[in-house]
């Protein structure tokens, strides 16, 4: 991989390493292109707390002067990009993008990792084979890629439904229609391949090599040793011959 746009820092609770590690790393293994999409800040209602999961507001100001610092520092050997992952959730969202409105945040990606607001709604990972939940995903998916504020969808497959495949199918339809038809890439999440997890899903994959969906992989990369995984890389790739998916580049914002 030469382009990486997802990775994480410290202040989201459960990652590791330094700004600079990542980077050191990123220029070793031949990159040219790095983004930090940390787990966005959200206006959650007072009282609520995302510790564990995601910065605070309060932490946005450092992160951003940090990214902000070693674009400076690197300008001459990685292009370095200062990103967000972000879920949409419909109470918060548009206050979520007034408070970005003061940083020079490059792009966004859509990872949808809680139905509702997170705080009435559910972890998307969780198994669940309630159709209702598996709807809700894929409807909130598909109205924060309706934002127009996404370069691209993280993990698309996250939701860990166990019912039936025909219904998973049918939503997950929803998804590679929209995406398809608004050109918007779908991730190839090495992070969840890497790691065992729910996802990449083959059934999702297998569907999205006959919509013809643009594919892009990312690191998800929580800790420094995340950057160099060629093994899981190469799983990655045979998953693209295997399922006929139309890799592509990733596509980059515009360096500020």
């Amino acid at each position: 991989m030469k382009i990486n746009l997802h990775a994480h820092t410290v202040r989201c609770g459960h990652a590791s390493g330094t700004e600079k590690e990542y980077i050191e790393e990123a220029l070793r293994v031949g990159m040219t292109d790095f983004g930090f999409s940390d787990h966005t800040p959200m206006p959650f209602p007072e009282g609520y707390s995302s510790e564990g999961m995601r910065m605070s507001l309060a932490e946005m100001d450092d992160y951003t002067d940090t990214i902000l610092a070693l674009k400076k520092e690197y300008k001459d050997r990685i292009n370095i990009y200062l990103g967000l992952e972000a879920e949409y959730y419909p109470e918060l969202f548009p206050k979520l993008m007034k408070f970005l409105e003061s940083y020079p945040v490059e792009y966004l990606i859509l990872g949808q990792h809680c139905t509702r607001n997170q705080y009435d709604g559910v972890w998307a990972g969780a198994e669940t084979n309630d159709e209702r939940i598996l709807t809700m995903y894929t409807d909130q998916v598909i109205e924060g890629l309706k934002s127009g504020q996404f370069i691209y969808l993280a993990h698309p497959d996250l939701i860990n439904y166990t019912g039936d495949e025909k219904t998973y199918l049918n939503q997950m339809e929803r998804i590679c229609a929209y995406t398809y038809d608004h050109h918007i890439p779908l991730e190839i999440n090495l992070l969840g391949l890497g790691d065992g997890r729910n996802y990449p899903n083959p059934v999702f994959w297998k569907l999205a090599g006959e919509t013809g969906n643009d594919v892009v992989m990312g690191l998800d990369a929580h800790h420094v040793h995340m950057i160099d995984v060629p093994k899981t890389e190469k799983i990655a790739m045979e998953m693209v011959k295997k399922y006929n998916l139309n890799l592509i580049e990733t596509p980059l914002p515009k360096i500020i």
